[in-house]
């Protein structure tokens, strides 16, 4: 597993490292790479997994509510965590914990250590983790915040297009709708690109503001999201009675470090960058261990 882990972990490490590199030797634009990621890197990447992976339905609706539920309940430890910090401090906590890497991290490591069923079932909680961060990133940031207006925070939760594009993939698929073969090779294409730019965007922001400066706080946070979230998940896939391979792939995915996306949401809505920034660096560097421990106690879970 420690194999796995590193054949997954070194390739983010590198780019990201190169970012940092980069960043410390040169002033980089990081609202551009940020946008272009958000606005059309991101989605293309949901509308290329939806029309490609094979999901049923009523599966992936039980499984999509157990993450649900159990980011809402990784969102309220992380607020906790931050209690009596600053609001920016506090909501960024609350990102850090609640949001984690479904994708480049949790669906290979899903596949090493369940084949291919457990595969298809990572990715419904890969889909799931799109609509999630899209929804739920821009409320932490925006709801409930000092002087900020309800409608337009509402208003800016659907500003980005991620959402629109999984409710676009998930139409397209009801009505068996297949997109001419150019316009899908577009769209993987762009794709591709997604994940490379998201690490770099980690790395970017990394170099800039040099090695997290790391406090109690931050260290909470990140054994919230690598231990709490594990633990949450379990409890949500038991209250919800989800069969033991289901179990374990969420209990797996809560598992992962906090996402990079959680960082670029937050640029996008003036958020405390440099904290979610700390959680997804200490949290990608503890999970080497954390989710080894994961994968051990797993086959206990039935």
């Amino acid at each position: 597993m420690f194999q796995a882990l590193g054949t997954v972990l070194l390739p983010v490490m590198l780019v990201a490292g190169l970012g940092a590199l980069l960043s410390s030797r040169f002033p980089i634009d990081q609202w551009t790479i940020s946008r272009i990621t958000l606005y059309l890197l991101s989605p293309a990447l949901v509308l290329d997994v939806l029309l490609k992976t094979p999901v049923k339905a009523a599966e992936a609706l039980h499984l999509g509510a157990a993450y649900l539920l159990t980011v809402l309940g990784c969102l309220l430890l992380g607020y906790l965590v931050g209690w009596g910090r600053p609001d920016a401090e506090k909501r960024s906590l609350s990102a850090g914990v609640g949001i984690w890497n479904s994708g480049n991290m949790g669906l290979p490591i899903a596949l090493f250590t369940f084949g291919q069923a457990g595969f298809e079932r990572a990715t419904v909680l890969f889909l799931a983790s799109f609509v999630g961060m899209y929804v739920f990133g821009p409320a932490v940031y925006s709801l409930g915040k000092r002087g900020a207006d309800p409608l337009e925070a509402l208003r800016g939760m659907f500003r980005l297009p991620a959402l629109w594009v999984a409710l676009l993939g998930i139409l397209l698929r009801a009505l068996h709708i297949t997109l001419p073969e150019g316009l899908t090779k577009g769209v993987a294409l762009l794709s591709q690109a997604t994940l490379p730019m998201v690490l770099l965007a980690l790395g970017l922001q990394l170099g800039a503001g040099g090695w997290p400066r790391t406090t109690a706080r931050l260290w909470l946070a990140t054994a919230s999201r690598l231990i709490g979230g594990p633990l949450i998940a379990f409890a949500i896939g038991r209250v919800l009675e989800l069969n033991a391979l289901n179990l374990q792939v969420l209990v797996l995915s809560a598992s992962m470090p906090t996402a990079v996306n959680a960082l670029l949401i937050a640029r996008e809505y003036g958020a405390d960058t440099d904290t979610v920034a700390a959680v997804a660096t200490l949290s990608t560097l503890g999970s080497i261990l954390t989710i080894a421990g994961v994968v051990t106690l797993l086959p206990r879970l039935h």
